[in-house]
């Protein structure tokens, strides 16, 4: 083993079949069924995805499935389609036009019910969307050009989605909590020609001034020509500020042309549908460009086999659409598959930490997908507010965003699965466009913390610094040694920084920056960022194992491990750390952890520092930014963007806590 090997030390022996029941209609139902369709997608991929695809839209059919090679792969060559019509207009001509495509929750609550709610069928979605193509063909949109989407958590979101790919325009989704200069660096990046917006949104009770923020980046970002405004706020709040010329409200755009979007624009399949930008510490953001048929093959056929998805499901992806997430398992891939998707607007403890699971109850979620940051919040604020509710609607759960930890897991399992839902822990990334990992939920046992087994098409693998393959259970960097559909195809305007990003650390091969093992079932473990990687007594340990130990003590909701320079040890091991409610902070708790750590991965792990916290700092999405972390352990003050920031005051109080 080379001496920058990544090591891993927890164990994890539990092991959760499915039921016989759940088994008995799942789509696949065993590990041999599984390992068939898994080495079919492998040797004979056109005859695999051309059957799992044929339910979508396919104008002209594909020459060949595949061509080329890594980073130039090539996916339904000679194919051409419109996205919208595979989401919308195929629904029309069967029993799903009366279907709901989306059943939507707006975050003010009274009395512990809903202020808002709206349902669209799949009839109103196809009428809403070719009414907006229409506008943006009247406002001169073509194919190729950008439209940036800065929205909420509303329907509109996804129409507006689904209209930029009718008219084959492409789509950049800001979140909606980027702050102004983020959203100019994206617009001017992109060259966009119109932005389409709502005057706010609610959250946690507040108002967010999405129109504002646009007004003040368009100052400096001169490609924009034209607004869209959706009034969200309603009547009891201030008046829209409409730029003359410039700005339209909604419903003003709609009745421009509303039947100029019924012919949607046909294009190849390699068309560019949505570039979605991705930030790091340094540099600016990347634009991941995806294209047409590829990505939407992704998302449709994971969506069907990872959920398991039934006539009937109503399935709740919560993340948020301006994340890779919700293109993916909010739009893209349960629409083009018919279901029936559950929106709501706001925050999870909004009014109180009840709220996603009288959302449960209320509407008759079978599917829930969210993160394992929101699990841990949700352990943290007591079971007390998901048991009651009921739950007995759900028959599947899902997390995303980042390694479970095996207590969050079992927790999640037991509490809001009643013990009886099978859990898929995914992985895959923005670049990935759609699930690359997964244990199936029929097909065998779970292991709490592991992502599982390849999903099909995909071949992971685990290598050390040299290229060779790692033995099982050796740490090392987790690659994708075959191009995939629904892979990045380049970062916009910037292919240079595409090769160097992805496929320079292995000639043609994708490195993911993830490190992992591979166990002796042939389940993945992801060990987190090779970027988080800590040299601790000459032992390079995942960021990720050290805060699953630290989150294994059962007064401990949430933690994040970030290494600060040391003079003797060079790098020190500094846990942040946040109990469950009810738990006392101070040295006993700091010694537990301390001891927790140790035997959970040995001596030479033992934290230097345990700093207790109220909260960490996180984007809206749930992701703990530790890059802020690092500077306030280091004893430097916190720089960088941190307009994604769910709660700047959080941040604010770590610094304090160090001066």
């Amino acid at each position: 083993m080379s001496s920058d090997a990544l090591t891993s030390h927890l164990t994890e022996s539990r092991r959760f079949e499915p039921s016989a029941e759940f088994r008995e209609r799942a789509r696949v139902s065993s590990r041999e069924q599984y390992e068939a369709l898994y080495r079919e997608s492998l040797d004979d991929p056109s005859a695999f995805w051309a059957r799992e695809t044929r339910d979508l839209v396919w104008r002209t059919e594909a020459t060949a499935v595949m061509t080329g090679k890594p980073p130039r792969a090539d996916w339904f060559h000679g194919a051409s389609l419109n996205v919208s019509e595979s989401c919308v207009d195929r629904h029309l001509t069967s029993g799903a036009r009366h279907r709901a495509a989306i059943i939507w929750e707006g975050e003010p609550e009274a009395g512990g019910r809903p202020v808002e709610t709206r349902t669209l069928t799949y009839g109103e979605l196809h009428r809403e969307v070719v009414a907006l193509a229409g506008a943006l063909r009247a406002l001169g949109v073509e194919k190729g050009d950008r439209v940036i989407l800065y929205m909420g958590m509303v329907p509109e979101a996804a129409i507006a989605m689904l209209a930029c790919a009718r008219v084959g325009a492409v789509h950049g989704v800001v979140f909606g909590g980027f702050a102004v200069e983020a959203l100019r660096d994206r617009i001017n990046d992109c060259g966009a020609k119109v932005v389409i917006t709502q005057d706010g949104a609610f959250r946690r009770g507040n108002v967010v001034p999405m129109k504002a923020t646009v007004d003040r980046a368009l100052e400096e970002a001169k490609s924009v020509e034209k607004v869209i405004v959706f009034p969200r706020l309603g009547p009891a709040h201030a008046p829209i500020s409409l730029h003359p010329g410039r700005d339209l409200l909604w419903s003003d755009a709609l009745a421009l042309d509303p039947k100029a979007g019924a012919a949607p624009e046909i294009v190849d399949a390699s068309h560019p549908l949505f570039i979605l930008y991705t930030s790091g510490s340094t540099g600016k953001p990347k634009g991941v460009l995806h294209t047409a048929a590829g990505f939407l093959a992704g998302a449709h056929v994971s969506t069907r086999y990872v959920f398991d998805l039934r006539d009937g499901d109503l399935f709740w992806c919560t993340a948020d659409v301006g994340w890779v997430t919700g293109h993916s398992y909010v739009v893209y891939g349960p629409l083009s598959n018919g279901a029936t998707v559950m929106m709501y607007e706001g925050a999870p403890n909004a009014p109180d930490p009840g709220r996603f699971w009288r959302i449960i109850e209320r509407h008759g979620v079978s599917v829930l997908y969210t993160a394992p940051t929101a699990i841990r919040a949700f352990m943290r604020w007591g079971e007390q507010h998901p048991r009651a509710c009921d739950l007995s609607s759900l028959r599947l759960l899902g997390s995303v965003g980042e390694p479970i930890n095996p207590e969050a897991w079992v927790w999640y399992h037991t509490v809001i699965g009643g013990g009886r839902c099978p859990i898929v822990d995914t992985w895959w990334q923005t670049e990935t466009g759609s699930i690359m990992m997964v244990t199936l939920p029929g097909a065998t046992f779970a292991k709490p913390g592991s992502t599982g087994l390849p999903f099909f098409g995909v071949v992971p693998e685990v290598w050390r610094a040299d290229g060779t393959p790692a033995a099982p259970n050796e740490g090392g960097k987790l690659v994708l040694t075959r191009p995939y559909p629904s892979m990045l195809r380049t970062i916009w305007g910037d292919d240079a920084r595409y090769q160097q990003a992805y496929f320079s650390e292995f000639s043609d091969t994708y490195f993911t920056g993830d490190g992992a093992r591979r166990d002796e079932d042939g389940y993945f473990w992801v060990l987190g960022r090779i970027d988080d990687v800590l040299n601790i007594a000459g032992h390079r340990v995942g960021t990720a194992e050290i805060e699953s130990a630290v989150v294994g003590h059962p007064a401990v909701a949430e933690c994040a491990a970030v290494g600060r320079p040391d003079e003797l040890k060079g790098q020190a091991l500094v846990v942040f750390v946040t109990l469950k409610l009810g738990q006392e902070a101070g040295p006993a708790m700091r010694e537990a952890i301390l001891e927790q750590v140790s035997r959970d991965i040995g001596k030479f792990a033992r934290p230097d520092e345990v700093r207790f916290a109220d909260a960490l700092p996180k984007t809206r999405s749930g992701k703990i930014m530790r890059r802020f972390l690092k500077d306030i352990a280091a004893g430097r003050a916190a720089t960088g963007d941190a307009s994604t920031l769910e709660d700047l005051s959080v941040l604010a109080k770590l610094q304090a806590a160090e001066e």
